[in-house]
């Protein structure tokens, strides 16, 4: 479902990684090593948000280099700065990424809006919002047309406890079908939905 070959970034004369090569399987997998260790900049790189210097992504069989459009369709990102559309709803937001997916707001989308405590604020700006609710927006919106692969780096980040808890069960519901990866610190997380944890350095 996930698949990364050969990639390598370096910004400058700074190396950020390189040969990281790996295929995964359904399942949750987290990265949770200290920070400058790459983890955004390879959950970037396979949302297609950042190009590499070398190597490929390919999302459910499609490269993300050849078949951006086809490739994204399949994958469901949630960023780690969920700030930067400070004047969209929450319900806008969620219509733009239905209409770049040909998807509908289903019910799914809706359930874990509201399992989430998002759904009174889904008509607010982002300007408006706290940054769990923030996060919640970009949440709710992974559940679109039934992605192949969920990125999200500090998803639990400003959630409230019983959101936090929503959001482990969702993944584990989630990684039965798909691919979960995620970059997080939070242990308790971890732990609650089952995940796998790997370091960059051991993608080879």
């Amino acid at each position: 479902m996930l698949r990364i070959d050969n990639l390598g970034k370096r910004y400058g004369d700074h190396l950020v990684f390189e040969g990281l090569t790996q295929v995964f399987p359904p399942g949750c997998v987290a990265l949770c090593e200290e920070a400058s260790t790459g983890k955004s900049t390879l959950l970037s790189i396979i949302a297609g948000l950042v190009v590499p210097d070398t190597g490929d992504v390919w999302i459910d069989g499609h490269s993300i280099s050849r078949e951006p459009r086809n490739a994204r369709a399949r994958l469901a990102y949630v960023p780690g700065d969920c700030s930067g559309l400070p004047l969209r709803t929450g319900r806008g937001l969620l219509e733009q990424i239905a209409l770049e997916k040909n998807a509908g707001l289903d019910d799914a989308v809706f359930d874990l809006a509201g399992r989430l405590g998002l759904e009174p604020h889904l008509d607010k700006r982002f300007e408006q919002m706290s940054t769990g609710t923030r996060r919640k927006v970009f949440l709710a919106a992974a559940a679109l047309a039934k992605p192949a692969v969920v990125i999200a780096d500090g998803p639990s980040d400003g959630l409230d406890a019983p959101a936090r808890a929503v959001l482990a069960e969702q993944f584990r519901v989630w990684s039965r079908d798909r691919v979960v990866l995620f970059a997080s610190h939070d242990a308790a997380l971890l732990r609650a939905c089952e995940a796998r944890v790997i370091n960059v350095a051991e993608l080879r």
